[in-house]
């Protein structure tokens, strides 16, 4: 793989969780189980009556052929509607299952790292909780209870042929080794080559999501021919782990199939040899060809779905896998002890053996104005990143308050440090709904004034129903530029004491986003803000500025104080005021 692949959980793991989920309701397993086991009953009573009927026959005895017939139709009645109840019973315990399966993985996604979902790359999980989740919803829907009736009514009809006569189950024995070993060879390589074809369909939705997201860069470079290659490999890789897949397929139906065949035959033959011997009655003979018959339902069923069952375990595998992931953070319960934020020798990389940061030690008072700045790439991100706790140090500490970040519970790590970026999403709902997430319990006073702090509500205010126009998927686009805005009332509503704005206005105007900073520091008086910002009015109006070149900290001061020095930052200043005039301070 391209990218680092989220884990996948192992074969213990897997029948540990389904064994729990599905012992979880006793009840409704019992039901379904009894309705199964009843249904499979109802059905061995026909063949039993046929078999009576040869032997009526046979001996000459009259037959009310009327009263029979009315026997065998009740019979096949009762078979009908138990099997009805019985599946549905099944569907309902199948969908209990499911539901809950689909809230744990829902609560598992949103508790992964940030740092591992940006490392894992989004298609392996945008495959995950679409066709992973499809799979296992199509197995627990059909596959589990299909099982389930199989199971049932193999081990019932192999009962009612023992009763019948022991001696004519041993042909029903002679496709066992062939159905054994052949199945046992197919599950021995069949979750591996499924979690392969997963992977590689990963890897082929990412490529794609990639190509699509960046199609504007893709024609402006002229990298059209290379994300084809790319497509193409990724294509011809997902190809060849679904052909691997077939290819068990193909060796293993026809061994099934063989199986289905042996017992029928077999039983055929020896019933005749024990019958003329007189070891067993004609009724006996007949009854037991007609069990086996029936035994083909249940082992196709079975056999059939086996398959599925794969296809689930391998999508249950990867959607357990989340739960591996470890957590990034190690709650001590500690209190910080104010809003001091600092950072202590603190190193970083995103590849094992490649720092991106360099031993940066950093201190932001509470209430200060901190304004970073330097060359794309040099690192100021990234510092940003940590000292929102986004990311734990590789070396070094990020406290705020004297406690680590890491040692901090998410919701209260929120509290102190909030990070607001240039990339934001609106999530489908109305303008309100998007806003409030940030607190729940916000008002109608309190929204508005956190959209007249980011100069949104006059825009916001002006849609057709305002607050409650529908946005996102489906629903009225908004701009990147009121995107960010939106992100910023959001801030505003949340309320942290330390906010770090990753070029948070950056899609907006020059003139624009010089009045919404402006607007925003009146509203974010007292509270720490930390700027990130290739538009250096923002460092202008900083209490400090730190100048970050190749992940270190070169200068740290006022901003007077380092165009005075005449080092790099004064060069930036310098080349960026000359040319600026668009956007003065």
């Amino acid at each position: 793989m391209a990218r680092e692949i989220l884990p996948v959980a192992d074969r213990k793991q897997v029948r540990a969780y389904a064994r729990r989920l599905t012992l979880k309701y006793p009840r409704r397993l019992a039901t379904a189980l009894a309705l199964h086991a009843l249904a499979a009953v109802a059905g061995l009573v026909v063949p039993w009556q046929l078999g009576m009927l040869v032997e009526d026959v046979e001996r000459g005895v009259a037959v009310n052929v009327v009263l029979f017939a009315a026997g065998v139709a009740g019979f096949l009645l009762l078979q009908g509607v138990l099997v009805r109840y019985a599946v549905l019973a099944s569907a309902r315990l199948g969908e209990k299952v499911l539901a809950e399966l689909r809230e744990e993985f829902v609560e598992r996604v949103l508790a992964l790292p940030l740092s591992t979902v940006e490392r894992a790359g989004s298609g392996d999980l945008l495959t995950r909780t679409s066709r992973d989740v499809d799979s296992l919803s199509r197995t627990v829907r059909h596959a589990v209870p299909e099982t389930l009736i199989a199971v049932v009514t193999f081990v019932i009809t192999m009962g009612a042929i023992v009763l019948v006569s022991p001696l004519l189950m041993l042909p029903m024995l002679l496709a066992a080794p062939l159905l054994f070993f052949s199945t046992r060879w197919y599950l021995r390589r069949a979750r591996d080559g499924y979690l392969r074809e997963n992977a590689a369909y990963a890897e082929m939705t990412e490529g794609l999501a990639e190509t699509v997201e960046g199609a504007r860069a893709v024609e402006a470079l002229g990298l059209e021919r290379r994300r084809r290659e790319r497509a193409d490999r990724d294509i011809a890789g997902s190809f060849a782990a679904e052909r691997y897949t077939l290819g068990l397929r193909t060796v293993w139906f026809p061994s099934v199939e063989l199986g289905y065949v042996v017992p029928l035959v077999a039983t055929l033959l020896v019933g005749g040899f024990l019958y003329s011997a007189e070891w067993v009655t004609l009724a006996q003979v007949t009854s037991a060809a007609l069990y086996a018959q029936q035994l083909v339902d249940p082992l196709d069923r079975f056999l059939m779905w086996i398959d599925e069952l794969q296809v689930g375990g391998a999508a249950m595998a990867r959607l357990l896998g989340v739960a591996n992931v470890p957590d990034d953070r190690e709650p001590s319960g500690a209190r910080p002890a104010g809003e001091l934020l600092s950072a202590d020798q603190v190193r970083y990389a995103y590849r094992e053996g490649r720092d991106v940061l360099h031993d940066v030690s950093l201190t932001v008072r509470p209430g200060e104005r901190l304004a970073m700045v330097g060359p794309s790439g040099a690192g100021k991100s990234t510092l940003g990143r940590l000292l929102a706790g986004i990311h734990g140090p590789g070396a070094g500490t990020v406290s705020v308050g004297g406690v680590p970040l890491v040692n901090l519970p998410l919701d209260e790590l929120r509290g102190h440090v909030a990070l607001v970026t240039q990339e934001h999403h609106v999530f489908k709902g109305t303008l309100r709904d998007n806003l409030v997430i940030a607190r729940p319990g916000a008002d109608e006073e309190a929204v508005r004034e956190a959209l007249a702090a980011v100069d949104a509500l006059d825009w916001v205010l002006g849609l057709p129903d305002g607050l409650d126009t529908e946005v996102g998927s489906g629903g009225l686009a908004i701009s990147p530029a009121h995107s960010q805005q939106l992100a910023l009332a959001r801030l505003v509503l949340a309320d942290p004491h330390t906010l770090v704005l990753d070029e948070a206005t950056s899609l907006i105007d020059p003139r624009a986003a010089r009045n919404l900073e402006r607007s925003l520091a009146a509203v974010l008086d007292g509270r720490t803000v930390i700027a990130i910002a290739h538009r250096l009015y923002t460092a202008h109006d900083a209490d400090r500025v730190a100048v970050v070149e190749d992940g270190r900290i070169i200068e740290l001061g006022s901003h007077d104080e380092l165009v005075a020095e005449g080092g790099s930052y004064a060069a930036l200043w310098q080349s960026w005021h000359g040319t600026s005039d668009r956007a003065p301070v």
